[in-house]
């Protein structure tokens, strides 16, 4: 008899859920509209995974995440269950071909990112591919409060009124209680709906703050001191490399990653973190989704965070396997005074925003009331350049438009290798008979890749390496020998960022922008900033519970072994021996006492030896022959 459980362990070979995720699945069988905060690692995929194999029909997962949607599609195919994804940077016969497996039948899961909602190609396949649930994964995107709110995510509220009694599932690793409010609201939950929120309790982790003399320094002693694997954050690309190369003067086994590496780099230095041939990876805030990699020592974040959400999902990558991990934050003065600049930076005065917005549509040479539907792939750098603009104040101002509805912003959009057969089949045929040495990639492709002649066909050159057997490097040096014969037409991968127009140029008396949520999410922002500066600052709470207690997990005790609560300890301990010293000074003062009378008087304190060992070692008392304790005057 097919259970979630054993379709849990079939797939994935456990015998049983983590906590609540039974409960969640449950939620979902039973056609409830659910909400699920689990913690990083918490494993929120399995939550709509499971029932939708259950339900033995598809699913529909929406999410931000190129990257993380490649790898689940991978690991899902690996498991034999069937699953495709769409993204942007995908072209239409590219996405087409998918939505047609995606309908078929058999296809389990189809990942969509939330762009895709806004086309009608997605409605026309929609009655064919009859979902049975809808997956939306880093569902604090929808809220306007959220520390990552994406204007594309309001569409899934029309998606709803599409399928009105398909069951809902909003999964988020952190989500303050505004921002809950707010995602049941915007996805019109019914009234059935369940909300599930996992403790924000880490009884193994240790969460420390240091403002050192030099950070260098200080992340040399952390991590020479704590063995195993590591991870430091940094906030630029440049940093990475830097830190990386400091670590490995002092013989530290680290490499960097950040998004400005080619994908194969990534790929690499990635796998060998996980596979711990490097001890330390050094990385900007692109590294880390969907990586589930339990013996994760230490996090350090090299520089202050600028919300709690980010750092605690980054910081809660460590100690995943329960045992003793610790998440270090450094900082210096001035970076505080930074943090409250960027403030102004992410929210420049609205009638900026409208100066940019012309300057963006001239660049792309746009006339008024045309562009609807349109795709353009931006270089961030070059049209700051040419505004005379940093790229902070174009990227910041190009988000708080395509924040407002007026076009969607991607910073960063994967496309996939391409290759279309150039020639006619007897033309092919005649140069394989010349080019016998290309004859075994040529069949390859056409074995592997349908539709292959008919139009631009995307294909993954790992994928293909493993096929035919042989070396990555070899299969990319042959096609590029095909493509220089003019035998097929390659593009290889890219990533890029790209703005998609979701309405038509306005022209500049007609400009609309709506400025009361815009300085609404500056105040929510504001808050943010204020919760990290009072998180350093903090030097007695818990930082656990303080952590807990932002998204609304007010249940969590003391941790214990946070640099707050060992300080306490020790200034516990302090008095107390300052106490017991006293007590044992005043007991004795006017006649000496018996050791055992003594010990027993205090009950056997754990402290009470320490104190006679430090009394005597002070020659402040001594003991006579008849095992009494007298003071020394």
């Amino acid at each position: 008899m097919k259970t979630p459980v054993s379709i849990l362990e079939k797939y994935w070979g456990f015998p049983a859920f983590r906590p609540l995720q039974e409960d969640i699945i449950n939620s979902v069988l039973q056609g409830n509209d659910t909400l699920a905060l689990l913690p990083t690692g918490g494993g929120k995929s399995i939550c709509f995974q499971v029932p939708a194999l259950y339900k033995d029909g598809l699913c529909l997962v929406i999410s931000p995440l190129i990257a993380l949607m490649k790898d689940q599609v991978t690991n899902l195919q690996r498991k034999g269950i069937a699953a495709v994804a769409i993204y942007a940077g995908m072209n239409n016969e590219e996405v087409q071909k998918t939505f047609r497996e995606a309908a078929a039948g058999d296809c389990r899961f189809l990942y969509l990112s939330p762009e895709r909602l806004l086309t009608n190609l997605f409605y026309e396949y929609l009655p064919a591919l009859q979902p049975v649930l809808i997956a939306i994964d880093e569902a604090h995107c929808i809220s306007q409060w959220g520390y990552d709110f994406r204007p594309a995510y309001l569409q899934i509220s029309k998606l709803r009124l599409q399928l009105p009694d398909v069951p809902v599932l909003a999964l988020t690793a952190s989500a303050t209680l505004d921002v809950q409010n707010d995602i049941c609201e915007k996805l019109n939950f019914r009234k059935n709906q369940q909300r599930f929120q996992q403790s924000f309790e880490r009884p193994n982790l240790s969460y420390s703050v240091f403002r050192p003399v030099s950070k260098q320094t200080k992340l040399l002693e952390i991590l020479q001191n704590v063995p195993g694997s590591g991870i430091v954050y940094c906030k630029s690309r440049k940093q990475t490399q830097q830190i990386a190369e400091l670590l490995k003067m002092h013989d530290i086994n680290a490499d960097f990653y950040h998004a400005g590496l080619d994908n194969d780099t990534r790929n690499q230095r990635q796998e060998n973190w996980i596979r711990n041939s490097i001890q330390t990876i050094v990385c900007t805030n692109a590294f880390g989704m969907g990586i589930d990699k339990p013996d994760v020592r230490v996090v350090v974040h090299y520089e202050v965070p600028d919300c709690l959400e980010n750092y605690y999902q980054e910081a809660g990558r460590a100690g995943r396997d329960g045992k003793r991990a610790y998440a270090v934050l450094l900082y210096a003065a001035n970076e505080m005074e930074n943090l409250r600049n960027m403030i102004h930076q992410r929210f420049p005065e609205p009638a900026f925003l409208k100066e940019i917005y012309i300057s963006l549509m001239n660049h792309y040479q746009i006339a008024a009331g045309t562009g609807e539907g349109r795709s353009l792939p931006l270089d961030i750098q070059i049209f700051a350049s040419i505004n005379n603009l940093s790229v902070h104040q174009a990227s910041y101002a190009i988000q708080a438009l395509a924040k407002d509805h007026i076009f969607s912003y991607n910073e960063m959009v994967f496309t996939p290798s391409s290759i279309e057969f150039t020639v006619t089949k007897d033309g092919l045929n005649e140069f394989m008979t010349m080019h016998p040495e290309l004859d075994f990639l040529i069949k390859g492709l056409l074995r592997t890749y349908e539709g292959i002649f008919d139009y631009p066909t995307p294909i993954y050159e790992s994928q293909l390496a493993y096929i035919l057997k042989k070396p990555l490097p070899v299969v990319k040096k042959e096609l590029l020998m095909l493509h220089a014969y003019a035998i097929i037409n390659y593009k290889p991968q890219s990533e890029r960022p790209e703005i998609f127009l979701m309405q038509n140029r306005m022209y500049v008396d007609d400009f609309k922008f709506n400025v009361t949520a815009y300085l609404q999410r500056k105040e929510h922002f504001k808050n943010r900033i204020n919760s990290v500066e009072n998180f350093i600052n903090e030097t007695s709470a818990c930082r656990s519970s303080m952590i807990a207690a932002y998204f609304n997990d007010e249940q969590v005790k003391k941790c214990g072994i946070c640099d707050n609560c060992i300080t306490h300890k020790k200034k516990l301990t302090e008095k107390s021996m300052q106490d017991i010293s006293d007590a044992i000074l005043q007991s004795i003062a006017a006649e000496p006492k018996d050791i055992k009378i003594l010990e027993k008087q205090f009950h056997s304190d754990k402290l009470f030896w320490q104190v006679i060992k430090f009394l005597q070692s002070e020659n402040k008392i001594k003991t006579n022959k008849n095992d009494q304790v007298e003071k020394i005057i």
